[in-house]
C-alpha cells in the first residue's frame, strides 16, 4: 500500500472518466493466469489484493489500481543445452550444418515443450490517478514497468493523454546549482547520498553515501563539469527519498510520525485501515509532488492543453 518509488505523469487533458466507467473499462483486461504454453500474462487484479475484489479503490479523490504480470521462467542454460543436442543430432544424421531457420524452429519447439513445466513469477505494479491534481503516480523503480502500466490503462480506455514532467532548464542543472549556490529548496533538507556524473558517453560517475553533499570535496567535483543526477532529500519530516534527474523518486520512506497518525484505527477492520492508509499516503504524496515540482518551476496542471 505505501508506495516506495514514484514515476509521476501529467495529464494533458482533464481526466473526466467516472469511477463506474473506469471499472467497466478495466474489466476488459482482467488478469488471468498463463495457459500451459503462454510465456506471460498482464492485466488488472484487485486493487486491494486479497482484501477486496474490485479492480479499483477510491479514496481522497484518488483511484488506486493494481496491474499484475505473470511470466514463465525458462533457464537459458536449459534451453541452450537442449538446442545444442538437437542441432548435434541433425548434423550427425544428415552430415550437414543446421540452417538458421532450423535452429529457430528447434528453439521454438523446445520452449513450447518446456513451458508447461516452467516456474512462474508474479509481480504487481500499483498506481493511483488523482484527477484533481492531473497526475498518475506509479509505484515502481523501473520506467519500463511504469510505461507498461500506462499502456495497459491506455488499452482499456482507448487513449490516455499523459506525459512525463521535464524541467525547462534541465533537472540536473537545477540540482547542481542547489549545491553550488547553497540555495537549498524550501521545505527540503538535503541528505547524505547522491550521484554525480560528468558529460559524455564514457563519463565518470561518482556515487556518494554518508557524504556531506555541501562539502568542499563535492563542490570541487561540481566545478570540474560534473552534475548532480541523484540527490537524497528529507521532506518536512514526512518522508525521505532519492530524487533523480528524470524527476522520478526512488526509495521513498515515510517517517514514523506519518504512520502514527492512523494508530488509533482498529487493525481488526482491515478495510478501514487500508482506506485510511491510502488516504493518508496520497495526501502526503500529493503535497510532496506539488512542492517538489515547484522547485523546477513546474505545476501539476501546466500540461493541460488549452
Amino acid at each position: 500500500m505505501w508506495f516506495k518509488n514514484l514515476f509521476i505523469f501529467a495529464f494533458t487533458r482533464p481526466f473526466t472518466i467516472t469511477e463506474e466507467e473506469l471499472e467497466s473499462a478495466l474489466q476488459e483486461h482482467v488478469f488471468a493466469p498463463c495457459g500451459k504454453t503462454e510465456m506471460s500474462r498482464f492485466g488488472w487484479s484487485s486493487a486491494l489484493g486479497k482484501h477486496g475484489d474490485r479492480l479499483l479503490h477510491q479514496a481522497n479523490g484518488c483511484i488506486l489500481l493494481n496491474a499484475r504480470k505473470e511470466e514463465k521462467i525458462l533457464p537459458a542454460s536449459v534451453v541452450k543445452e537442449q538446442l545444442e543436442a538437437k542441432i548435434e543430432q541433425l548434423e550427425h544424421e544428415h552430415s550437414r550444418k543446421a540452417t538458421k531457420k532450423e535452429k529457430e524452429q528447434f528453439k521454438e519447439d523446445i520452449t513450447f515443450e518446456l513451458l508447461p513445466r516452467a516456474f512462474s513469477r508474479i509481480s504487481d505494479t500499483q498506481g493511483y490517478i488523482c484527477a484533481e491534481k492531473n497526475i498518475i503516480v506509479v509505484n515502481t523503480s523501473s520506467r519500463g514497468k511504469a510505461e507498461d502500466f500506462l499502456a495497459l490503462l491506455r488499452k482499456c480506455l482507448g487513449s490516455l493523454p499523459v506525459t512525463s514532467f521535464a524541467a525547462e532548464a534541465g533537472a540536473e542543472t537545477i540540482m547542481t546549482n542547489w549545491l553550488l549556490e547553497q540555495s537549498l529548496p524550501e521545505r527540503f533538507v538535503i541528505g547524505f547520498e547522491g550521484e554525480l556524473k560528468a558529460m559524455g558517453e564514457d563519463a565518470a560517475v561518482i556515487k556518494c553515501k554518508n557524504q556531506d553533499l555541501l562539502s568542499d570535496e563535492i563542490i570541487a567535483h561540481l566545478n570540474t563539469d560534473k552534475q548532480v543526477v541523484k540527490i537524497a532529500f528529507d521532506y518536512e519530516q514526512v518522508l525521505s527519498c532519492i530524487l533523480c534527474d528524470d524527476l522520478s523518486v526512488k526509495r521513498v520512506k515515510f517517517h514514523d510520525s506519518v504512520f502514527e497518525q492512523n494508530d488509533d484505527i482498529n487493525n481488526d477492520d482491515i478495510l478501514v485501515k487500508i482506506d485510511a492508509d491510502f488516504t493518508l499516503m496520497t495526501g502526503e504524496l500529493n503535497k510532496f509532488i506539488e512542492d517538489m515540482l515547484a522547485q523546477f518551476e513546474l505545476t501539476t496542471d501546466a500540461y493541460i492543453e488549452s
